[in-house]
């Protein structure tokens, strides 16, 4: 049964793009594999669970309702602390007309951003206020 490897996300920029994934994530940035390789890839630390993402730069334009996207979990951390920590490495809220009026039992509320490239991600949590 296949897996997920990598997930490669399309940016302008990739070196600021990889900057930001690497310190919103904790992530490492793995070795080039050949002399050129100029990808950037990204992976979770030694024995810490995860995917690694490629970074590539990319002529297509940011799409405002992606059919993929990144759902990142807050983890331990409020919401809404996790939240103001990712727009303080250079996410920006994105005003995101899909939020649901109710949630469904036992859903988390969760915040629409984009990166600092504009790619679209979501990051569920719990609130504690």
């Amino acid at each position: 049964m296949a897996t997920i490897r990598q997930i490669s996300l399309g940016v302008d920029d990739d070196k600021r793009a990889g900057e930001f994934w690497r310190r919103a994530l904790g992530y490492v940035r793995r070795p080039p594999r050949f002399e050129g390789d100029d990808w950037i890839v990204l992976e979770p630390r030694p024995g810490e669970p995860g995917v690694a993402i490629a970074m590539d730069v990319s002529g297509s334009p940011v799409e405002d309702f992606p059919r993929i996207h990144f759902d990142l979990d807050a983890g331990d951390r409020d919401l809404d602390e996790e939240v103001g920590r990712l727009v303080a490495l250079g996410a920006r809220h994105v005003d995101w007309p899909h939020y649901p009026e109710t949630l469904p039992p036992g859903g988390r509320p969760y915040v629409v951003l984009a990166d600092p490239e504009g790619n679209r991600f979501c990051v569920e949590g719990r609130r504690r206020r």
